[in-house]
Parts: C-alpha cells; structure tokens; sequence
C-alpha cells in the first residue's frame, strides 16, 4: 500500500476540483540549471547513464522537490526512450542532443518496425516505483511520454531538425509508409505509458512537441488523430483514484479546442496563447496547463513574480460564480532553460501560491 498524498493540488486541479492555491511544476524542473543535478549527472557520467539507473533517476527527480515547493514531480526520463526499445540506437553526444544510428528513411526500415518488448524499459517502469517510494506521498508523480508524431519526427530525420525536410518528405510522398510508423508508435506509446501507470504514475503527459510546425489540415491527420488514439488507451484509474492525462501540443494554440476534443483531462499550452481566452473557451471542458515564456525567468525576481501574477490574473479566480470550478495547472509554455538562475525559479514559485492564494479568498467589503 503506497503513502496516503499529503498534497494532492495538482491532481485536483487537473480534475477542475476544488483547490486552496493554483498548483506549480515545471516541465524539465530537474535538469541542468540545477548545481546539484550536474554533479549527479558527472557521477553518472552521461544523460543515459543518469536516466537507465533507478537511484540516479529518483536522486535527480526529488532534487527540485527539495530545493522548491513544487506541487508534482515528473518522472526523470527521456521522450527518445521508446525508439530506442524499437532498435534505432539512441546516442546522446556531448552539447549535441540525441541523434538515433538507424533512422527509418526508406520503405525496408518502415516495414521492419515494431512495437517494442516492454521489458527493454524495464529501467523505466523500476524508476517510476522507486521515485513513487521515495516521495513517500508528498506530492503526486507524473509519468510521460512523446507523442506518436514527435517520435516520428525523430525516428525519420535521425536527430532533432530546424526544417523537418525528412519527416515531411515521407508525409507527403509517402503517408502510407507515415501512417504506419504513425500506427505502431500510438501503440507503443499507449502501452508504455500505462505501464507507468502500473509501476506507480499518479497522471500521465503526452509531449507533441513538434506537432506546431504541421500544416492545418495535417495536424490533425498525422498528429492529433494518434495522439487521441494514445489517450483512449490509457488506463484512467488507479489505487482507487483517477489518473489525469495531459496534452500538450506545442504551437497547438491554433487548434486549442480540437484538442481539447480528444478525451484529455488537461490541455497543456504554450506562451502564444491567452490563458484568460483559452479558459473561455475550453474551460467547461479540460483543465489548462501553462503557460509563462520560460524566457521571463531571465528577468529580476520582481519581474518574474509580476509575470506570473499578470498569468494568473489572465485565467481568474477559478472557481466560476456558480459555484463550479475550472482547472489551472501553472507551468511554463515549454522546458525551462539550462541557464535560468535557481533563485528566480523560488521567486516564480513564491508569486503563484500567494497571489493564486489570494485569489481565492472572499472579497472584503471593509466600510
């Protein structure tokens, strides 16, 4: 039996449930900005290395949990894991990202794909329980994976890409070939994220983060049909409580109420989309999650927490006047950066509990 969760905000919030403050995690909150997370990491001598250990993964997914009040942690992996199941020899070489030995560039590697053996993410499924017993319950874990598409993208071009001619090559001129890999990747993903959830992932996140640089009209073909397809195959309850799924679609601002659509409990969004406009629009239906430009993290703390209050402000007290709530989940708009100096990140986090706080209180009508 797993410790009770002592703070359980973000779970709430993702279910538009009642909540005494907005909910705070950052995506990539355990990384490289850290002091403490680059000293484990040279311990562990590379990034596959950290993130194939289930000590290392627990030690580096707890350290902003010790340093921050954050109210999730989110499992320290990677979204390349999966293609790298499927055989395509996933490398990371130093300052260059990932880059795959064996991409899928013609019809012989396309046919040849397969849904990976889950036991080659063994590692995976083992540091989801060891950090589950590690937080002990203070606060909820977030299980994640890369979205079919984004996935696809990486598999084709080999590598991350500034102009995805690869990727979009195969879509254009062969999307039956796309759609297969499309196909075997959603089941994929769907499998290995409730495997997650097995091992002890209390919601789920689903990265499509290269689903922005699609045409209109192939978004919803290549990326949103099978980023759906994951979510209706995931398990949505476990110990006895439900397990929020959240998508997030990066540049997806164009297509928020598509996406909304899909069976999400939560729409994560970028820092081009009004909160206050999305809430309009969608809040009756998902919860938000976002959506500061990680970029205001550069500025003084005063500016910072003066973004985030303008944020908050922008999506409103969330409980609606009749009674009802609506969900907010604050989170940047994508990864926090490598160079952002730790103590803006206490400064964001200070600003989002005690103005959300404030929000909630009942308006003083002092003569």
């Amino acid at each position: 039996m797993s410790a009770p969760l002592q703070n359980d905000t973000f779970l709430r919030a993702c279910l538009r449930q009642p909540t005494d403050h907005t909910p705070v995690w950052l995506m990539r909150q355990a990384g490289r900005y850290l002091p403490e997370y680059r000293a484990t990491r040279a311990t562990a001598g590379s990034f596959m290395g950290l993130a194939t250990n289930k000590d290392f993964a627990t030690e580096v997914t707890l350290q902003p949990l010790e340093r921050y009040p954050l109210d999730a942690a989110i499992l320290f992996s990677d979204i390349l894991t999966v293609p790298d199941a499927m055989g395509l020899g996933l490398s990371f070489a130093q300052g260059e990202g990932p880059r795959f030995a064996h991409p899928l560039r013609d019809e012989a590697a396309v046919m040849a794909l397969q849904v990976p053996d889950l036991d080659k993410l063994r590692y995976v499924f083992d540091a989801v329980t060891s950090i589950r017993r590690a937080l002990n319950g203070r606060v909820p874990l977030i299980g994640f994976s890369g979205s079919p598409w984004t996935l696809a993208c990486y598999m084709v071009e080999g590598a991350g890409s500034d102009d995805y001619r690869l990727v979009k090559s195969m879509l254009y001129g062969r999307p039956d070939l796309m759609h297969r890999i499309l196909d075997i990747n959603a089941q994929a993903v769907a499998a290995y994220l409730n495997a997650q959830i097995d091992a002890g992932a209390q919601a789920v996140m689903v990265f499509d983060s290269w689903g922005g640089v699609l045409a209109d009209g192939a978004f919803q073909a290549f990326s949103l049909a099978y980023t759906e397809r994951v979510v209706r195959a995931l398990k949505r309850e476990a110990d006895g409580r439900r397990v929020p799924v959240i998508v997030f679609t990066k540049g997806g601002g164009l297509w928020l109420e598509q996406i909304a659509g899909i069976g999400a409990d939560v729409v994560g969004v970028d820092w081009t989309v009004n909160l206050g406009r999305a809430r309009a629009a969608v809040g009756d239906r998902v919860a938000l999650q976002g959506n500061l430009d990680p970029n205001v993290l550069f500025a003084p703390p005063e500016a910072v927490a003066h973004e985030a209050v303008a944020l908050l402000d922008s999506f409103g007290p969330p409980q609606r006047p009749d009674g009802t709530w609506d969900g907010h989940v604050f989170n940047l708009g994508h990864g926090i950066s490598q160079y952002t100096p730790p103590e803006h990140v206490a400064a964001l986090l200070e600003a989002v509990h005690a103005h959300s706080r404030r929000q909630r209180q009942p308006m003083s009508h002092g003569g």
